[in-house]
């Protein structure tokens, strides 16, 4: 049976109000949570960027569903630092704190001023950030000087188990080159036929553990309220792929977007009839062991109220 999970955008709410939401999200039910890990937000108009891992220990105290972070280390987090996070979580939360490691975007690492490097040097270092993860959370004493440094560390306050290191990859090639290392794979997309290959291309290679995949959506009263709250919050799902890992700044996505009606469909499932939608979510999850459904429209109320009385009860049927 496929999970279903609920999405919380630090990029869109307030941590207070993102930590309602999952309590909600809990009673409604879904079955788990995963959530973003971002310095800035895309758009001006989203608004946020709470610190994901404060609100991690949170959210995981006041539910009791599994609830997962995509985050990027190497360049805004030293790779021991978030092994000692991920650690902690699980030690007080056994078996509910899942981390999915990704090679990150310029708009949350250019902070720390060191240059943005080439994808092939953030692939290199992702490899490298997660071997460290890994022996520390194993329990054994670090020290490696290569894509990353680290000098005899070792983490005191270890879970019974280590938590999943699952990657994070958009495209068949990133998911080729993390199979052999990842708990498991989570995508994003509402295109069948581009979920599939990125899946199967982790399987070829290799991969193990779950598969996971993120659909953004807009779902509302009227068509052109669902078509309305895509272009006003997710219009950076139209940035040339190219641009998207590059751009600094959320005025910057603003500039480079081209948010027509056509763009967005292709990124966001788009309407105001539940059943419709839930079967456009369900043929872009066929094959993926979860789903986590991201509700790109302000009104995470509202939304959250639908999926109790339709939309659930629908994808329940369908996957």
């Amino acid at each position: 049976m496929t999970s279903i999970g609920f999405h919380a955008s630090h990029e869109q709410r307030a941590p207070s109000r993102l930590l309602r939401d999952v309590v909600r999200a809990q009673q409604v039910g879904f079955d788990e949570v995963m959530c973003s890990d971002h310095m800035a937000p895309w758009l001006t108009a989203q608004g946020e960027s709470g610190f994901a891992w404060s609100w991690l220990g949170a959210a995981l105290a006041t539910t009791t569903v599994p609830i997962g972070v995509v985050t990027a280390p190497g360049q805004r987090y030293h790779p021991t630092v978030l092994a000692q996070a991920a650690a902690t979580l699980e030690e007080m939360f056994p078996g509910r704190f899942w981390a999915a490691l990704g090679s990150g975007e310029a708009l949350n690492e250019h902070v720390t001023g060191v240059p943005w490097p080439s994808k092939q040097e953030r692939d290199a270092r992702l490899l490298a950030c997660a071997t460290v993860m890994r022996r520390l959370l194993s329990g054994q004493r670090v020290s490696v000087d290569g894509p990353v440094r680290v000098h005899d560390a070792r983490l005191w306050s270890l879970p019974a188990t280590p938590p999943p290191l699952r990657a994070a990859a958009i495209s068949p090639h990133t998911a080729t080159l993390v199979a052999p290392w990842a708990d498991g794979l989570i995508t994003v997309g509402a295109d069948p036929a581009s979920t599939r290959e990125t899946r199967e291309a982790f399987r070829d290679a290799g991969g193990r553990g779950p598969l996971l995949l993120q659909i953004h959506l807009s779902l509302e009263d009227s068509d052109e309220g669902a078509l309305a709250s895509a272009h006003e919050q997710w219009a950076q799902a139209t940035v040339p792929p190219e641009l998207m890992w590059e751009l600094e700044q959320p005025e910057d996505f603003e500039e480079f977007a081209r948010p027509t009606e056509d763009r967005l469909r292709q990124s966001i499932v788009i309407g105001s009839n539940a059943g419709e939608v839930a079967g456009r979510i369900a043929a872009a999850a066929s094959g993926f062991d979860a789903v986590f459904l991201h509700q790109v429209g302000p009104d995470q109320s509202a939304f959250l109220d639908r999926c109790e009385a339709e939309l659930l009860p629908a994808l329940r049927r369908m996957l």
